[in-house]
């Protein structure tokens, strides 16, 4: 795993926890929770793509 991609999901997360905090503390709970949603779906995303590939070289060394 590269390192761009791990400081990418720290990034991410440091992000919406503070606008999370920042809408939480104005009273937008609703907006607060969809925003950590839509962070988690876009880490989600980022992970995706390196299985595929973790995946892909599994097969290529086991020959299946």
């Amino acid at each position: 795993m590269e390192i761009g991609l791990i400081m990418k999901i720290a990034g991410i997360g440091l992000v919406v926890a503070m606008a999370h905090q920042v809408l939480s503390r104005t009273g937008r709970e609703e907006q607060a929770t969809l925003l950590s949603l839509a962070g988690v779906v876009v880490v989600l995303i980022m992970i995706v793509s390196q299985l595929d590939e973790l995946f892909t070289e599994l097969k290529s060394v086991f020959g299946l």
